[in-house]
């Protein structure tokens, strides 16, 4: 051994370096890369990828409901967290809700820490609530390194969670633009949804119709106009429906400090497949036509959309099936954390769209955007936190594979195309199967 030696090598013919898969030998020391060589280096121990084999960057997931505390029926960190790595997601961030209570104090994010403390496989962020009742206080949860804010425009589903209204939309944005925080909003706007109601039951079309474009449109628009007047930063959350796309490109050349993201099911699923009473398909917005989501692909494609999230949204069994297949008495959310990145390459490959492009929207681009700069590459400096991924190897996921507390989810059945394999966190070898090394850490902003 000499001096030279690195605490690990790893060596893989297709690694993912600039855009580019090339062959490589990654020399890691105390959890950093610290070398990329194209010629063999030497190592403490090594590890030799498989022919077919890449080597990419952890999934970054900015979207994660893990509902600890206080719903871990639900889920919990434990188990979202080893479900994420066997999906290859090596960082999350956890939305303010559903946990009881939710983020939306410092002694509320305290609890979640202390909750999340020791249990977590992967590292794991917390974002902060922006809701009637803490408007005027948001810089507290903010210095106490919440990522941002999440605010919903209508109704979040759960009492404890509120919405804002235009003129607090306004406000919150104000406050958070006096830090240069960012709000990350849930864009539906409750008016149209009020004047679109019906009564429910398991036809999906029927659901779908309860949430239409104009509800995205409507909200959106109104968080164009508060990012104008106020400076802020604003992010929208799972964009459904493409019609919002022209103002968002236009306000965004206006210069104004607008992010995008869609989902792994919006581009995996359309309406017409979707069966009646089938509620493992619900979710808010909704999963839209076939025509729409080939409009989302091209969005990604034009750089419209900046990334991909899971936004995994877990409940109960007897939750998601509530009313026995009706749609509108079922919770709305889907766990896909697990099957979000191959979801995502299956057709991403069948579209032509290369690995290198949904490793930039799930990995590099969620980085960036929340600001750790130090993942979602392979080079000098970064985190080691990397994925050897099989993208030829097919699977169909069946229940028995799902590592969620609620073995529910839309892509069950589903053959999908990419399997992950050895994932390392700071440089060291994890498993989801290995519930003792648990090498996840807590994140904060900054």
């Amino acid at each position: 051994m000499t001096d030279d030696d690195f605490g690990l090598v790893i060596h893989g013919r297709q690694v993912l370096i600039e855009g580019h898969f090339i062959e490589a030998w990654i020399g890691v020391e105390q959890s950093t890369i610290a070398a990329v060589s194209h010629v063999p280096l030497a190592g403490r121990k090594s590890a030799e990828l498989a022919d077919g084999d890449v080597l990419i960057p952890g999934i970054v997931d900015t979207h994660v409901h893990v509902n600890d505390p206080g719903r871990s029926e639900w889920e919990g960190f434990a188990s979202a967290t080893r479900a994420a790595l066997a999906g290859g997601v090596t960082t999350l961030i956890d939305m303010p809700l559903n946990s009881i209570p939710p983020t939306i104090s410092v002694d509320a994010l305290n609890e979640k820490r202390s909750v999340a403390a020791g249990t977590t496989l992967i590292n794991t962020g917390f974002w902060g609530g922006a809701v009637p009742e803490n408007l005027g206080q948001l810089q507290k949860l903010h210095d106490a390194g919440v990522f941002g804010f999440k605010a919903f425009l209508s109704p979040s589903g759960v009492p404890e969670f509120g919405h804002l209204n235009r003129a607090q939309l306004f406000a919150a944005l104000e406050e958070i633009a006096s830090f240069s925080g960012v709000l990350i909003v849930h864009a539906e706007d409750p008016g149209v949804l009020n004047d679109h109601q019906n009564r429910g039951g398991p036809s999906y079309s029927k659901f779908v119709d309860s949430r239409p474009p104009a509800a995205e449109r409507n909200a959106i628009a109104d968080i164009i106009d508060g990012v104008r007047a106020t400076g802020a930063r604003a992010h929208i959350l799972h964009l459904s429906s493409v019609e919002s796309i022209p103002m968002l490109r236009a306000a965004r050349a206006e210069g104004l400090q607008i992010t995008v993201e869609t989902c792994p099911h919006y581009l995996a699923f359309v309406e017409e497949e979707v069966p009646d009473g089938a509620t493992q398909f619900k979710c808010c917005p909704p999963i839209r036509d076939r025509a729409n989501q080939e409009a989302l692909w091209s969005a990604l494609v034009e750089g419209d959309i900046d990334m991909i999230v899971s936004d995994h949204s877990p409940s109960t069994r007897e939750l998601k099936f509530a009313g026995g297949g009706d749609f509108g008495m079922a919770w709305g959310g889907i766990a896909g954390i697990q099957s979000s990145l191959a979801a995502v390459w299956t057709e991403a490959r069948e579209r032509g769209i290369g690995l290198e492009r949904v490793a930039q929207w799930m990995s590099s681009a969620p980085a960036r955007f929340v600001g750790l700069a130090a993942k979602g590459s392979v080079e000098v400096g970064s985190d080691a936190d990397l994925v050897s991924f099989s993208p030829e190897q097919e699977f169909r996921l069946e229940p028995a594979d799902l590592l969620y507390r609620n073995t529910v989810s839309a892509y069950l059945g589903r053959t999908l195309r990419g399997v992950v394999g050895s994932t390392w966190i700071g440089g060291v070898a994890v498993s989801p199967s290995d519930d003792s090394d648990r090498r996840g850490i807590l994140l904060c902003r900054g």
